[in-house]
């Protein structure tokens, strides 16, 4: 192929990437817009009704999820955990900053969506293609936006979260280098018997990402079997400090209403054997529970939790490679 055609082909390729960047602008722009306000109403009002609530109620909320759920999604709460430790506030706060930020851009382009300067009864954004429909919002985004708060606010969970990965490279340094043995080991016969024949089969531009595709597909399955096995621990060891946070909150909750039960429930857990019991019976249920489904979440409900879905394999890739 000769020099201008590789340019005309080059210049074709940028043309259907245009039209294809065009077609998608405005609904993902539209989307975005829709879906947002949503998002930031639903999570502050879910942490609003978390802080009202009773620090009882949170407490033995807390162990029954840990009980029911912690091997479903270990290094999601384990991270939840770090962090409390390494700065949840800062991060709340920095999240709280981006949400008034985002509020700020919606607004601003729920008016821009109206404005029409030529008087001609139909919007500006309705007559313009997608890329200066693009260029229109991103101008928008740059100059209605707060840079030094936005930057901040990422600073502080930037550092929140490498704190909370060394934190969780060291919790998990078991896990991860069984993943890495086991990684190694299905490489070497892979390399061996089936990356030959794959060089053969592909074509000659492609060749060189098939020792890479197989890589990723190797660490892929590692990971699967290594995390199966430290999420059976991590459901095992949270179910029983899940049961035992829901005993002891139960045994104070009735020490505070005054249902001692003819004085078998003292006032200090360390009197009594109840709450150990108790909170086996609760482990074994909660881990039975999730034996029963796999170690995962059941449908519909991974549909709705799909972002602790998301950020639990993030977090398992991220602390792993």
């Amino acid at each position: 192929m000769s020099e201008s055609e590789e340019k005309t082909d080059y210049q074709e390729k940028l043309t259907n990437a245009a039209v294809m960047l065009q077609s998608v602008a405005k609904p993902f722009i539209a989307f975005v817009t829709f879906i947002a306000p949503i998002v930031i109403s639903s999570t502050q009002t879910a942490y609003n009704f978390y802080c009202a609530l009773p620090l009882d109620a949170v407490t033995f909320l807390l162990g029954f999820v840990f009980c029911f759920f912690g091997g479903m999604y270990p290094t999601l709460f384990a991270a939840v955990q770090a962090a409390k430790h390494s700065g949840r506030k800062t991060v709340v706060e920095a999240c709280g900053k981006l949400a008034e930020e985002v509020k700020v851009i919606i607004e601003e382009n729920e008016k821009d969506d109206k404005k029409d300067d030529d008087g001609d009864g139909v919007a500006d954004v309705d007559q313009i293609d997608g890329k200066a429909l693009m260029m229109r919002k991103a101008n928008l985004v740059m100059t209605k936006i707060n840079p030094i708060k936005v930057s901040d606010a990422i600073e502080s969970i930037g550092r929140v979260w490498i704190s909370v990965l060394a934190t969780l490279t060291l919790e998990f340094a078991r896990t991860i280098s069984l993943s890495l043995t086991i990684s190694d080991f299905l490489k070497k016969p892979v390399d061996r018997f089936i990356a030959p024949t794959l060089q053969l089969a592909t074509p000659k531009g492609y060749k060189r990402w098939v020792p890479v595709i197989l890589t990723w597909i190797c660490k892929s399955i590692a990971m699967s079997i290594a995390w199966y096995i430290q999420t059976i621990i991590s459901a095992f060891t949270s179910a029983l400090e899940g049961g035992l946070i829901m005993a002891r909150t139960v045994q104070r909750v009735c020490v505070k209403k005054g249902l001692t039960f003819f004085g078998m429930i003292p006032e200090k857990h360390e009197d009594t054997n109840l709450d150990e019991i108790l909170s086996y019976l609760l482990a074994a249920a909660g881990f039975y529970f999730q034996f029963k489904l796999g170690f995962d979440m059941p449908f519909p409900f991974d549909w709705l939790l799909w972002p602790f879905e998301l950020a639990e394999y993030y977090i398992r890739w991220t602390i792993t490679k």
